[in-house]
């Protein structure tokens, strides 16, 4: 039967302020309450900040929201693909837009100083932003056929492309010096320490663009996922569904992914969840599974920060290790095992 989903909206408001603030607090460095509030009172006067209260604004509270939104996003990504492709499976990397960023900060890693690109904070990001594209592209032109986009095709192609940059990124680690393996295996695992208010900026306008070009077509959504024919029968364009949704996918997965690196798991399993909380209702879904996305990554990340501190965890680990469990239990309880 599911939980009302309107109680569900006000608790995961509540518990989405409670997981932001308790994630702010801890790290390697620990900021109680009032060091918050002063820095916070600080920026409103333009006061100068001690060494905790500039922690706070210029490294954590950066990355927990940066944390927050990523998960958002990739939750949002999960749930919109599951539906489109009505595969309980299906996650937003698999047409491969994580394993084409990947390889595109490889790329960067590797080759940036010889091919003279400009060294600035948002070099990396495009570069792995340009292979999210360059991958999604070619998946759609591959598998798309006079008659329209075929849907296995573009799993498929997915799967085959996916294989195909991870041993790009295989190789360029084998030609690579050790510095730059460990950041292509750091990044490829994911990371939120490059945290900063530019790219936390960056990835919460792409929610916010992606959650209203995505509202208006959840009702279409819904439909869809009763069947193709009957979606058809319903009045719903279905070929302009699929290219609208994979497009806002692409979009808002490969921004996300080209600041943080590849995060898997959350896109999997988080609308799984949140549809064994909230059963077969519809109302407020796709803000409560963001929402939902955004605690388990701030969680995630706090877990990353914490557990061997200071040094850090890549949060890939993190989301794997708890994610792989997860998803047996889910798959054992719907009785897909």
């Amino acid at each position: 039967m599911g939980i009302n989903p309107r109680f569900i909206l006000f608790l995961f408001l509540l518990c989405s302020v409670f997981i932001i603030f308790f994630s702010a607090i801890f790290g390697a460095v620990s900021i109680d309450f009032s060091a918050m509030t002063n820095a916070l009172s600080k920026l409103v006067f333009k006061s100068e900040l001690n060494l905790t209260e500039r922690i706070f604004v210029e490294l954590r509270l950066p990355r927990v929201l940066l944390a927050f939104s990523t998960g958002a996003i990739l939750a949002l990504g999960g749930s919109i693909m599951q539906s489109l492709f009505r595969n309980p499976i299906v996650e937003p990397g698999l047409i491969g837009t994580s394993s084409g960023a990947a390889f595109g900060a490889a790329v960067f890693i590797v080759f940036g100083a010889s091919l003279n690109v400009q060294m600035t904070a948002f070099a990396l990001p495009v570069f792995a932003f340009l292979g999210a594209l360059l991958a999604s592209i070619l998946v759609f032109s591959f598998s798309y056929q006079k008659t329209g986009m075929n849907v296995l095709g573009i799993l498929l192609i997915g799967v085959a492309l996916n294989a195909l940059f991870i041993s790009g990124i295989g190789f360029l680690s084998y030609i690579s010096r050790d510095p730059q393996a460990r950041s292509i295996t750091f990044w490829s695992l994911g990371s939120l320490s490059g945290a900063n208010w530019q790219n936390t900026f960056v990835v919460w306008v792409t929610l916010a663009l992606s959650f209203a070009g995505l509202t208006p077509l959840n009702k279409q959504l819904q439909l869809f996922s009763l069947g193709e024919e009957n979606a058809l029968y319903l009045g719903v364009n279905v070929s302009q569904l699929r290219i609208k949704v994979m497009l806002i996918n692409v979009i808002m997965v490969s921004i996300a992914t080209a600041f943080v690196g590849v995060i898997s798991f959350v896109g999997l399993i988080i609308p799984h969840i949140y549809r064994f909380i909230a059963g077969s209702s519809t109302r407020f879904s796709l803000i409560n599974t963001a929402m939902l996305g955004g605690m388990f990554l701030c969680s995630a990340d706090l877990l990353a920060r914490v557990l061997f501190a200071p040094a850090e965890l890549p949060i890939g680990v993190v989301t794997s290790l708890v994610g792989v469990p997860v998803f047996i239990i889910l798959l054992k309880r719907t009785h897909v095992l």
